[in-house]
C-alpha cells in the first residue's frame, strides 16, 4: 500500500489507515511536509530503481552531509553493526542500513530505493523486507520515531503519488499466472532434507526469463493452521471480513508466521497479570524469558490465552502474506515454456508442533498438478552470466544454492559456450543429497562443465564444506581468477557466503602473493568490476 495524497485544507496528512500511531502520524506529517515538495507528475518505479526527483536526490546525498557510501551493504553483517556504521548519517541512510542488504527484490524495490521511498513518503509499509523480517521492520519504526522532526516550511505541500507499476508478470503488484506441473523429491531415501524439483508451465503467462532471474510465488497458508487459529480464538470460520470469510482471509491474505509487535500490543490489552506484562514487553522488542523467537501467531494466542479478540481487530494486527522469491534453476534455451525451481520444503518442530515454510510446503504438499497460481518474474540485479561466453566461470552453490548454476550450465551448454566452468557443490551426504548428479555427468561429457568439486559435511569424521574445497584447490582457482574468471556464490548469506569470501581472501594471500589488506582489496575490486556476484538469502 502506498500513501495516497490526503489533506485537510493545504496541510498534508498521513491517512488514518496507515500503520502508524497518532503520535507517529503527527510527526510524519510535519517531517514529510518539511522534507520536500514533490512534483505532481513525478513517479516511482521501484523495480527499475527509478524514483521521483526528490527521492533520487535523497539517494545521491545532495549536500546533506552524506557521502553516498554504504559500508553496511553486506548481508552477512549483523543489524547492530550496520546501524553503528550509519550513525550520524541522514535518515535515508539509516533506513537503508536497517534493510537486510540482499537486494532480493521481494519488497518490490532494492534495499536503497525502498529506504528512499520510506524517507520521502512514497511508501508507508515498513514490513515489506521479507529476509529482514521483524528485525528490519522494528528497526525502521525505531529510526523513524527517533528522527528529529523537520521544520515545516510555510505553504509546503506533500504530494505523494502511487508508485508506477511495471509490466504485468514482472512485478509483485501485477502478477500473472502459471500452471503448476510437479514437485518431485530429489533427495534419496534416508536424507534429512526434503528438497523438490518444482516445474511451472509459463506458456501463455507473458513472461520470459534469463539465467540468474528469480521466480515469485504467491503462496497460501496451511488450512489446518488457519483452523487451529480459529479454534484458539473461538471465532466462527464464516465470520465475514472484506468480502470473504475469516477462514479464507487467514489462508490467503495474512502472514501467520512470526507474531507481529502489534499482535502483542493487542494481547497486552486482553490478557491479565503476568501475561499482560510479558506481552507488553514483547511488543516493545524485549525478550524477558528468551522465547520471543518461538512465537508464531498461533503460539502467541495459545501462550497468552484464553483470549477472544474481535476478528477484525485481530486481522488488523497481522501482516499481509508476502510472495516468496526462488532462484530459477532452468534455462530458457532448454525449457523455453517452463520454469524450474529447486526448493527445500521447510518443516521444523517447536514445542511439539510442526512449523511449516509457507511457500515451500505449499508447492510440496498442498498444490495439485494443473493448478494455476499467481506468480511474477524478478529480473536479476547484477547476477548473470558474462556477456562473453568464452569467459571462465566459477560457481559456489551448496544445497539449494545450486539452483541458478544449473540454469547457467544448461544455458552455456545450449550456446556451446567455449568458456571453462567450475562448480563447487556441497551438502550433507553424497548418497542422499547429490542433487542432479546425472545431469552434471552429462554436462561434463558435453564439455559445458569443466570441473566439479563436491563437499559432504556428514560423510566423514570431519565436516567438509565448499570453502574447504576452495582452499584445497587454491592454486588452480587462483589461476582461473588470474585468467579473468567470474566468480559466483548462491546460498546462505549469514554463514556460507561470508566463509566463501574469507576463503577467497586466503587464496589471494597464499597463491597471489598478497598481504591481507591487498587480498581484501582484490576481493573488493572483483565486486566493483562485476566479476564477483552473489545471490544470497
Amino acid at each position: 500500500m502506498t500513501i495516497q495524497d490526503s489533506r485537510i485544507g493545504n496541510v498534508p496528512v498521513i491517512p488514518e489507515g496507515a500503520p502508524f500511531s497518532l503520535e507517529q502520524r503527527a510527526w510524519l506529517n510535519g517531517f514529510f511536509a518539511g522534507l520536500l515538495s514533490l512534483d505532481a507528475k513525478a513517479r516511482a518505479a521501484p523495480l527499475t530503481g527509478e524514483l521521483p526527483d526528490a527521492a533520487a536526490k535523497a539517494l545521491a546525498g545532495d549536500g546533506d552531509g552524506d557521502d553516498g557510501e554504504a559500508p553496511w551493504h553486506d548481508p552477512a553483517m549483523p543489524i547492530g553493526e550496520r546501524m553503528q556504521l550509519a550513525e550520524g548519517r541522514p535518515l535515508k541512510r539509516k533506513l537503508f542500513a536497517a534493510m537486510a542488504q540482499q537486494d532480493c527484490g521481494q519488497c518490490g524495490y532494492l534495499c536503497e530505493t525502498y529506504s528512499a521511498a520510506i524517507a520521502t513518503g512514497t511508501e508507508a509499509k515498513l514490513n515489506l523486507c521479507v529476509p529482514g523480517g521483524k528485525e528490519t521492520s522494528r528497526m525502521l519504526k525505531r529510526v523513524l520515531e527517533e528522527a528529529p522532526a523537520a521544520p515545516t516550511t510555510a505553504g509546503a505541500e506533500l504530494i505523494v503519488v502511487p508508485a508506477e507499476t511495471g509490466e504485468p508478470g514482472y512485478c509483485r503488484d501485477r502478477p500473472t499466472e502459471a500452471v503448476f506441473r510437479s514437485a518431485r523429491p530429489i533427495n534419496e531415501r534416508g536424507s534429512e532434507k526434503d528438497t523438490r524439483h518444482v516445474v511451472f508451465d509459463i506458456a501463455g503467462s507473458g513472461i520470459a526469463y534469463a539465467p540468474g532471474d528469480s521466480f515469485g510465488l504467491f503462496p497460501s497458508n496451511d488450512p489446518h493452521l488457519a483452523d487451529a487459529l480459529l479454534a484458539a480464538m473461538r471465532a466462527p470460520a464464516d465470520f465475514p471480513v472484506g468480502g470473504k470469510t475469516l477462514r479464507d482471509a487467514l489462508i490467503h491474505d495474512y502472514a501467520l508466521g512470526a507474531a507481529p509487535d502489534m499482535l502483542f500490543e493487542l494481547i497486552g490489552y486482553l490478557a491479565g497479570g503476568a501475561k499482560r506484562r510479558k506481552a507488553k514487553l514483547l511488543a516493545k522488542g524485549n525478550d524477558p524469558d528468551g522465547d520471543a523467537a518461538t512465537f508464531d501467531v498461533l503460539a502467541a494466542l495459545e501462550a497468552f490465552g484464553p483470549i477472544h479478540p474481535d476478528p477484525e481487530a485481530f486481522l488488523e494486527c497481522l501482516e499481509p502474506l508476502q510472495p516468496r522469491l526462488y532462484s530459477i534453476s532452468s534455462s530458457p534455451l532448454t525449457t523455453p515454456h517452463e520454469v524450474h525451481l529447486t526448493v527445500d520444503a521447510v518443516r521444523y518442530d517447536i514445542a511439539g508442533r510442526t512449523r511449516l515454510g509457507v511457500a515451500s510446503t505449499h508447492v510440496a504438499d498442498r498444490v495439485t498438478a494443473g493448478t494455476r497460481l499467481k506468480v511474477y518474474l524478478q529480473k536479476a540485479n547484477g547476477f548473470g552470466l558474462p556477456d562473453d561466453p568464452a569467459t571462465p566461470i566459477i560457481m559456489v552453490g551448496p544445497g539449494t544454492g545450486i539452483a541458478p548454476f544449473r540454469a547457467f550450465l544448461w544455458q552455456r551448454n545450449a550456446l556451446k559456450a567455449p568458456g571453462k566452468a567450475w562448480l563447487f557443490f556441497g551438502h550433507q551426504r553424497e548418497a542422499t543429497d547429490f542433487f542432479y548428479r546425472d545431469e552434471w555427468k552429462a554436462l561434463r561429457t558435453a564439455g559445458a562443465l569443466t570441473r566439479l568439486s563436491t563437499a559432504w559435511s556428514r560423510d566423514g569424521t570431519r565436516k567438509v564444506y565448499v570453502q574447504d574445497r576452495m582452499r584445497e584447490a587454491g592454486a588452480e582457482l587462483w589461476s582461473w581468477l588470474d585468467e579473468g574468471a567470474h566468480f559466483y556464490v548462491c546460498g546462505d548469506a549469514k554463514r556460507m557466503a561470508k566463509d566463501v569470501e574469507s576463503a577467497l581472501v586466503a587464496i589471494a594471500m597464499a597463491h597471489g602473493g598478497r598481504g591481507e589488506s591487498s587480498a581484501k582489496d582484490f576481493l573488493a575490486d572483483l565486486k566493483t568490476a562485476g566479476r564477483y556476484q552473489a545471490d544470497v538469502y
